[in-house]
């Protein structure tokens, strides 16, 4: 029997077929590789390709970046394998500029520059991403520098101190242990909920797992995400590492306003991939055969690290404001007293400062009897830098090392002598600065009985050690500030892997400060700091609590701590 055709049926179906068809034309600019080699493939027929758009070579499956838009050609920088690429081969634009997968399903992964895992634990189990270039905040949208990032370091917290959205640079020669503060900084930030970015680049493969394990066996990957462009990927691979891990920490600096910290170890490799990739494409070289704008590579890149201001917003005292957004605001935008209506945007106020404010929230609230003030959620995270420089020599004023040093906050400077002499640490207190100082301290450690005086101390102590080896007779009052010299150099060495709250640096640097080591043997000075410790904390746990509740070194801090010292002499075990 046949069946019976229903006409309205199939009206209906056509009429739907028709309602939804996309008429959208796709148009992409498809060109052909005229030559390859050494990770640049060189391509006629993208005349419409953008600077820095991600290009795709689908015969080879692999992607490419437009590095050099020229007169009849474009040079891609190939991201993979480029010996699949070859000569003929077909490459079409995408109109994309090049982004890496960011999110909670990266942290405590291993993956390479453009976000595949590396780590053998399946795939990212993320749908967020983020362009790997984007721009700095701007004046506005930033606030000064003020909360300290502790490293755990005594040398580095006590007279370099870090603050969360600085830039500190790591610098010094081969093997003086620039990774090893690196990682002691990734290793302390277990308690302070800081989101961490460690970036290979150029480093050796073997050394990549060991940092990765040394960081496994922390306990640290669970707050880490680690990047890895080794020193066998390709050149393109090493240039975009630090853009990516940047853009994997700004994530949850921007969306979360979490506080992050990102490593670059090292930037001399990136320059170094930079300049071959530069010189490739027939960039004029210039100092040491790096193209000019090797400056810009360096800076637009620490631009990123920022400490973000914080936003608030007035709301009815009703509301919900666990996840306050930016257009929440009751009043009016430009007239802050008036509620605002509908299509009207509402009034942000941004930054602490007395101009626009928080000051300026509180006095508009008087306007709103029944409201209350909001911070908006995501704002007020930071990006810390730490960027590693390797010299050569001890060469500090060469091309790469002094651009570095214009662009950071600060440098950290290794001394290969004094690794030799055994000070590990070996951070030079003479030439190391940190240009935010004491804003990144808390009020204790800034007292002038611990580290107010400090680096001055030390600095005169290396100035008296090479007038004594003169071998001249030297009067008391010298020899005894020598004598306290040596032990103060004791105080700061400190073992890899192990980084010490800042209550325990702030309270052995006091005890060396005020003469409580002045009678101990150089030699028995770190067994005399691992027992006072112990002993604060089993002996005297509310002086110790003390200090970490108050901060500063009031009254009643300083006598808790001279008694404690004062009973702990006689139990000391030489």
């Amino acid at each position: 029997m046949a069946t019976k055709i229903n006409a309205s049926e199939i009206i209906s179906v056509l009429k739907n077929s028709i309602s939804t068809f996309d008429r959208k034309v796709e148009t992409r600019a498809v060109g052909q590789v005229l030559e390859v080699g050494d990770g640049i493939a060189r391509c006629y027929g993208l005349s419409e390709v953008m600077a820095g758009e991600l290009v795709d070579f689908p015969q080879a499956g692999v992607k490419g970046l437009a590095f050099n838009l020229e007169e009849s050609s474009v040079a891609v920088i190939i991201l993979g394998d480029y010996l699949k690429v070859t000569e003929g081969m077909e490459v079409r634009t995408t109109g994309e500029l090049l982004s890496v997968p960011v999110g909670e399903g990266l942290i405590g992964r291993v993956v390479d520059p453009l976000g595949n895992p590396l780590d053998g634990k399946g795939p990212i189990q993320t749908t967020k991403r983020r362009l790997v270039e984007s721009p700095a905040p701007g004046i506005v949208d930033r606030q000064p520098v003020k909360q300290p990032l502790q490293t755990g370091i005594k040398a580095i917290d006590a007279m370099t101190p870090v603050g969360r959205g600085q830039r500190e640079l790591i610098i010094g020669d081969r093997k003086t242990g620039k990774t090893a503060i690196a990682l002691d900084t990734i290793i302390n930030q277990k308690e302070e909920s800081v989101i961490c970015v460690y970036v290979a680049c150029g480093q050796m493969e073997a050394k990549v797992a060991g940092v990765v394990e040394s960081l496994r066996k922390t306990g640290a990957m669970d707050y880490t995400i680690v990047v890895v462009a080794s020193a066998a990927d390709a050149a393109p691979l090493q240039y975009l590492a630090p853009y990516a891990g940047t853009a994997m920490a700004e994530y949850f600096m921007y969306e979360q306003g979490k506080d992050t910290l990102c490593v670059y170890d090292d930037l001399s490799k990136q320059a170094a991939a930079y300049r071959q990739l530069s010189l490739l494409v027939r960039r004029p070289p210039g100092r040491e055969a790096y193209p000019g704008d090797v400056f810009y590579c360096h800076s637009r890149l620490l631009e990123r690290s920022a400490k973000l201001a914080e936003k608030y917003v007035i709301l009815d005292a009703a509301t919900e404001d666990k996840e306050t957004a930016a257009h929440w605001g009751i009043n009016k935008a430009g007239k802050p007293t008036e509620r605002r209506g509908p299509g009207d945007t509402g009034m942000v106020y941004v930054g602490p400062g007395d101009r626009g404010g928080l000051e300026q929230a509180k006095h508009d609230l008087k306007s709103f009897p029944s409201a209350k003030i909001a911070k908006v959620a995501g704002s007020g995270g930071s990006l810390t830098a730490l960027p590693i420089i390797e010299t050569l020599e001890g060469e500090v004023s060469a091309y790469i090392p002094t651009n570095v040093i214009s662009i950071t906050d600060g440098q950290i400077y290794l001394q290969p002598d004094l690794k030799n002499a055994g000070v590990l640490p070996a951070v030079d207190v003479g030439i190391s600065v940190s240009r935010v100082g004491g804003n990144a301290q808390i009020g204790a450690m800034k007292h002038k009985t611990v580290a107010g005086g400090l680096k001055l101390a030390l600095a005169q102590f290396r100035e008296l050690e090479a007038f004594a080896q003169l071998g001249t007779d030297l009067d008391k009052d010298t020899q005894s500030r020598l004598d306290r010299g040596y032990r103060m150099v004791e105080i700061l060495k400190q073992g890899q892997y192990k980084p010490m709250n800042v209550i325990d640096q702030i309270m052995i640097i006091y005890a060396a400060n005020t003469g409580a080591l002045d009678k101990v043997d150089r030699r028995k000075v770190k067994d005399w700091e691992d027992q006072f410790l112990k002993f604060m904390k089993e002996q005297k746990p509310e002086s110790r609590a003390l200090l970490a509740k108050e901060k500063k070194m009031s009254d009643d801090v300083v006598k808790a701590l001279n008694e404690a010292i004062a009973a702990f002499q006689p139990q000391f075990k030489a």
